[in-house]
């Protein structure tokens, strides 16, 4: 028998008897909400003797956020999950002070269904980029997309490669950066491996160094190109990391400001870093299992044009 004639005819009390019962079938079917075996199925898929048959029954939160028609860079889509290239300077979701312009309005608006996905705040919300970092995310566009990918994240099951420029030139070609971070023992607002409080969690970076360039008139005389794989997902992690191993981000005003001060003399050949106004870190690679196929997928969201440009002259600066 097919699987939502199946369940329809058991008449399962956690259905919502207040809609037809085979629509309300087919709708957690769609949602992922019903697998058969630990499998997500179609509703077509017939099931047999001894067949294990679970519906799991997500508490949702509808959003009162307004959705807004705001430009979204989508790099793949399906009925389960979408995978996004999040501008620079846009907020993933609101928070105190902000109720409009961030990721989460736009999505409202792309997808309508997602108000109930989730927490109020972060309707398909799985993971985080900072406001000035670019590239790719997912987001859930079902309850058990979103726990799936969760559960994923939580594994250390998700492959993530970041490009980021830094001051200075780095003295091996690839290590790795093993220090747990916390919060910062007297800047609460600000995270650190090397004067964390008490409380630490474990953060691992791994990092190889792409090219080297040498700029003239600079307090470090270096940039680096860095390609970066996180292994665990700290706030701040990479920023952090990199800034406590004396190479911030070019451009990071909170965990580079010193060398900032020494970066703004009047060259001609610094006039592309001193326009550089968020700092130079970009989520090019995305990779996961599919939420209900399992299938393993990779995304590449491609540089933006102000790290394509600050490449290109720092390039050019080498002749």
């Amino acid at each position: 028998m097919r699987v939502d004639m199946f369940l329809t005819r058991q008449g399962p009390p956690v259905l919502n008897q207040g809609r037809d019962s085979r629509s309300e079938v087919q709708r957690l079917i769609l949602n992922g909400q019903i697998t058969v075996n630990a499998k997500c199925v179609k509703s077509s898929v017939r099931v047999r003797a001894a067949d294990r048959v679970q519906i799991a029954i997500v508490a949702s939160c509808e959003s009162h956020l307004q959705a807004e028609d705001l430009p979204l860079d989508v790099l793949f889509e399906d009925a389960d999950c979408m995978v996004i290239n999040k501008a620079a300077g846009m907020v993933v979701h609101p928070a105190a002070g902000i109720s409009t312009g961030t990721l989460v309005n736009a999505l409202l608006h792309h997808c309508p269904k997602l108000a109930g996905i989730g927490g109020e705040k972060r309707p398909g919300i799985v993971h985080r980029l900072d406001k000035d970092t670019s590239g790719a995310m997912i987001v859930a566009k079902t309850s058990l997309a979103l726990e799936n990918l969760g559960r994923q994240f939580s594994e250390r099951r998700v492959g993530k490669e970041y490009l980021a420029l830094v001051w200075g030139a780095m003295t091996a070609d690839w290590g790795t950066n093993d220090r747990p971070i916390g919060r910062h023992r007297s800047d609460r607002k600000k995270m650190s491996s090397l004067h964390a409080s008490s409380r630490q969690r474990t953060a691992v970076t791994e990092w190889r160094v792409e090219s080297r360039f040498a700029v003239a008139g600079t307090k470090s005389g270096w940039i680096s190109l860095l390609r970066l794989k996180p292994r665990t997902g700290r706030t701040h992690q990479i920023r952090v990391h990199l800034a406590d191993m004396k190479h911030p981000l070019v451009g990071d005003r909170v965990y580079g400001r010193n060398f900032l001060k020494g970066e703004t003399r009047d060259n001609k050949k610094l006039l592309g870093l001193q326009r550089f106004s968020r700092h130079a870190l970009h989520a090019e690679k995305l990779t996961f299992e599919h939420p209900r196929s399992g299938e393993r997928m990779e995304f590449a969201a491609p540089l933006p044009a102000d790290m394509r440009e600050l490449i290109g002259q720092l390039q050019r600066a080498q002749n």
